[in-house]
């Protein structure tokens, strides 16, 4: 009796490890995209928050890989935010007094595909993985309201809507990682850049692009217990603005974190929670920055649920997270859900041997 239940363990254990294999190909190793996260210029920044999860830094399964993440969004702002759409798309002229209360409506929906490969043969002593990201989307924006623009001894009232529904690809998002495994205790360092080649207007009120080039850079950590099922993961990074050619406007510094705790419950099924906080760390900044110092920032966490099917020589892994947003400040806020599906090479029958260790 002892002997089953030392094997049953074993067995438990040695699915942990594939099963973490596997989830980190789908949260992992999709590193950046820019969809409409709302920070920098209009409240549009290249990160989003919440991109990283759970075992993100442990090592994977070499070989071709793909993730497809389904991703949802509603969001609103007031002030300044909403101002700022409507000086950038020419509504009105930045030099005189206004006076806001209008209200901004986004909802966001896209297909993000992330075919990437993992390296067997180490690189500086870790797992290097390269891939590349793109998404087709839709997004729908509306600003309603009334303002009241001054100059002079004159003054105008302008009471309405305007809105705006864009349905079309986003730029593409070149990603490097390197990963590195000792134990319970995996690191990772990783870098992503934007090439601006989405659908983008600066006379749009719905863009699906950002208009302008980034690079992205930082590392994260996660520890993994197989015995107990318990895990943690915390990743961090800075982003870069390029300026924004069409509009003279370059966005700040951004600073991120997103972090992930799960536990196993069984080989196949984990539960947690997620989380982000966001902060640009310096202002916006070019003679198209019309509405001064936009250093955004907003705090998210919600739950997470994960299941991993497995199929012959190819293992899928489902997860399913969802962020509530608070203390926003400088972009629209609300809350955002993640479908994620990931396929990837099955794992041996000794999940440990594909591990890279120190």
């Amino acid at each position: 009796m002892e002997n089953l239940i030392l094997e049953e363990k074993g067995r438990f254990q040695s699915s942990l490890l594939s099963l973490a294999a596997s989830i980190a190909l789908g949260i992992g190793a999709v590193v950046s995209f820019s969809v409409t996260s709302f920070a920098d210029e209009n409240g549009v920044s290249f990160w989003l928050p919440g991109l990283f999860g759970s075992l993100a830094a442990v090592p994977q399964q070499p070989g071709w890989a793909f993730t497809a993440i389904n991703y949802f969004t509603p969001v609103t702002a007031s002030g300044a935010v909403a101002a700022s759409r409507e000086i950038t798309i020419g509504r009105f002229n930045p030099t005189v007094n206004v006076n806001l209360n209008v209200n901004l409506n986004t909802k966001f929906e896209t297909v993000i595909l992330n075919p990437n490969y993992v390296f067997a043969t180490p690189i500086l002593g870790g797992q290097l993985n390269l891939g590349v990201l793109a998404f087709v989307a839709d997004n729908s924006t509306a600003l309603n309201g009334s303002l009241t623009l001054a100059s002079g001894p004159f003054a105008i009232m302008r009471q309405g809507s305007i809105s705006q529904t864009t349905t079309g690809f986003g730029d593409l998002y070149p990603e490097a990682i390197i990963r590195w495994n000792s134990g319970l205790h995996n690191w990772m360092v990783y870098g992503a850049g934007d090439v601006p080649v989405g659908d983008y207007s600066s006379t749009n009120l719905a863009n699906i692009g950002i208009g302008h080039g980034a690079v992205d850079g930082g590392g994260g950590y996660t520890y993994l217990n197989p015995q107990t099922g318990h895990e943690f993961s915390a990743v961090t990074g800075l982003t870069y603005n390029l300026i924004n050619p069409s509009t003279n406007y370059q966005n700040g510094v951004d600073w991120h974190l997103d972090w992930g705790a799960s536990q196993f419950l069984t080989k196949q099924i984990l539960v947690g929670a997620v989380g982000y906080f966001y902060e640009q760390i310096s202002p916006d900044s070019g003679s198209g920055d019309r509405v001064g110092a936009f250093e955004s920032g907003v705090i998210g966490v919600g739950p997470q649920i994960g299941f991993i099917i497995p199929a012959g020589t190819v293992q899928a892994y489902v997860n399913l997270k969802a962020y509530y947003e608070f203390d926003a400040h400088d972009r629209p806020s609300g809350w955002n859900a993640w479908l994620t599906l990931s396929l990837s090479p099955s794992t041996p029958t000794n999940p440990r041997s594909a591990m890279l260790t120190k």
